[in-house]
């Protein structure tokens, strides 16, 4: 079932200080199945919300999935490209980026990533997984 309504969705995710973000776990495909936000909750707001239905500037989106939630838990070397940052890099393509999975489907994964670096070390390189797993649980300062 749904609990909200897409009209309700679309003026939240408008709203300057809603951050966007997924309570889907990590997982790889298997027999269970998952909700879809598991494998696209960020390019569903990127493709959907904001290529799509315009809901905010694609510039605004990658703001609000990044340092708007750092600088909030007090993370001041991420969420940002600039020198003494920790390299957390998304290339993505905003006219692909998209979510594929589906309730009936959700073992999909998103659609428009080139690259992706964890703390400046490649987990995605051309759109294939590389084997990395840099990232580690990060708490508030």
């Amino acid at each position: 079932f749904h609990a909200i309504e897409e009209e309700d969705v679309k003026r939240i995710m408008a709203h300057p200080v809603t951050m966007p973000s997924s309570d889907g776990g990590i997982e790889g495909p298997s027999e269970r199945v998952p909700h879809p936000r598991n494998y696209g909750t960020f390019a569903r707001v990127l493709g959907h919300y904001t290529r799509d239905l315009n809901v905010m500037p694609f510039h605004t989106a990658i703001y609000k999935v990044s340092r708007l939630p750092a600088n909030r838990i007090g993370l001041t070397d991420r969420g940002r490209i600039e020198e003494g940052a920790i390299a957390d890099i998304a290339v993505l393509d905003p006219a692909a980026i998209r979510d594929t999975a589906t309730f009936e489907q959700p073992h999909q994964y998103a659609e428009g990533a080139h690259h992706v670096f964890v703390s400046g070390q490649a987990v995605l390189l051309n759109g294939e997984m590389t084997g990395a797993r840099p990232g580690k649980v990060l708490r508030s300062r």
